[in-house]
């Protein structure tokens, strides 16, 4: 295969697994943002110590951790296609890749909360502060470079689920390394895109360093 046939190809499996990436994060932090927060809140000393509902939580998180995710990709087609209509393509893709990264970003959101000084959450409660302002003036505000660190890795993790769902009808780089370079033995189209996800991998790791060490240096000068 030529260049000149390569390249449009290419570009549209960059802009399907970006969208496919873009979408599925964002939901994935509206759902494992708060989930991870309950994990912390619901535990064993507190704010709203629960234990029953904690492992309910945890055993959630743990299932959906477990599950490889192209069994998990497998067993969502019914429920992807009654909530998008259909299972293929990257919107469908949506689905999947959120609900199988929701309990991994919901576990780093708790390891990013716990790291939180207790002290700083006594202090304010001692002011009479409501559990809402010592979730998001103390515990999502000192813990803000872990999770932006923990979205970052999300979002890595993400791209290697995009990559895998083009084996079940997605669309974007995975699925054209796959009926371009694999199925027709096109080793050279197999390496550029092996090589286009290495290079969004890389932007996403080194912008997502580049936020967590700003906010780092502005919580210092802040402190």
């Amino acid at each position: 295969m030529t260049w000149s046939e390569m390249q449009p190809l290419l570009t549209q499996g960059t802009i399907d697994t970006l969208y496919m990436v873009l979408w599925s994060t964002l939901v994935t932090v509206l759902g494992g943002l708060p989930l991870g927060i309950l994990l912390v809140l619901t535990d064993k000393g507190g704010l709203l110590q629960n234990i029953v509902v904690n492992k309910v939580i945890g055993v959630i998180v743990n299932i959906g951790r477990s599950l490889p995710f192209i069994i998990l990709l497998i067993a969502l087609i019914p429920f992807t296609t009654w909530i998008v209509g259909t299972f293929i393509g990257p919107s469908a893709m949506i689905v999947p890749l959120a609900i199988g990264a929701i309990p991994f970003f919901a576990r780093l959101v708790e390891t990013a909360v716990r790291e939180v000084d207790h002290g700083l959450v006594e202090a304010v409660q001692s002011m009479g502060g409501s559990i809402p302002t010592i979730v998001r003036k103390v515990l999502l505000r000192q813990a803000l470079p872990s999770l932006v660190s923990g979205v970052t890795t999300t979002v890595i993790v993400l791209i290697g689920y995009s990559a895998m769902a083009g084996a079940v009808g997605g669309e974007g780089l995975g699925s054209k390394a796959i009926t371009y370079g694999f199925q027709r033995f096109d080793d050279q189209f197999m390496l550029i895109t092996v090589a286009l996800l290495i290079v969004i991998v890389t932007v996403v790791q080194l912008i997502g360093d580049g936020a967590v060490r700003l906010l780092a240096r502005r919580g210092r000068t802040t402190s």
